[in-house]
């Protein structure tokens, strides 16, 4: 099954690339590699706002990481050209909790995107190192905010 098939096996429309708000590009190209800047978590097309350990629980944190992964591969698909059947491998993951400091799931939240990206790239291509850091703040009060590192064909 392409990488297309899975994502519509699993109901998933890729979103169009968010206009950056601020003096940043959403992906930068430097020989093989991709560097995707971070993108938010949102929830009915709005920034999902919440804290980890006061106002949000672990299940909805990775379902909001879920949500970002779709984000960063609609990004990823326009880096492509259209075309992800490019993508070698998803080389890393790097994820921003927003969470009190005394929250320690930063690592199951992340893994709603870490699962789903490994579910539509396959294990070989899907498999990807990983960073999970809890912050005091991310922009816009978002509760989660990743990036992503791939490497093209």
């Amino acid at each position: 099954m392409t990488t297309y098939e899975t994502l519509q096996s699993l109901n998933i429309t890729l979103p169009p690339v968010a206009v950056p708000a601020a003096a940043y590009v959403p992906y930068v190209q430097t020989g093989n590699l991709v560097f995707l800047s971070g993108h938010l978590a949102k929830q009915d097309g709005k920034v999902w706002v919440g804290q980890f350990g006061k106002d949000i629980s672990v299940e909805d944190g990775k379902l909001a990481a879920r949500n970002v992964a779709i984000d960063l591969m609609g990004t990823l698909h326009a880096a492509t050209g259209g075309d992800l059947s490019r993508v070698k491998r998803i080389v890393k993951l790097m994820s921003l909790v927003n969470s009190t400091g005394s929250f320690t799931e930063h690592h199951l939240v992340t893994n709603g995107a870490s699962e789903l990206i490994g579910q539509v790239f396959g294990a070989q291509v899907g498999a990807h190192a990983r960073s999970a850091f809890g912050v005091a703040q991310i922009p816009l009060g978002a509760c989660v905010e990743i990036e992503m590192i791939a490497e093209l064909a």
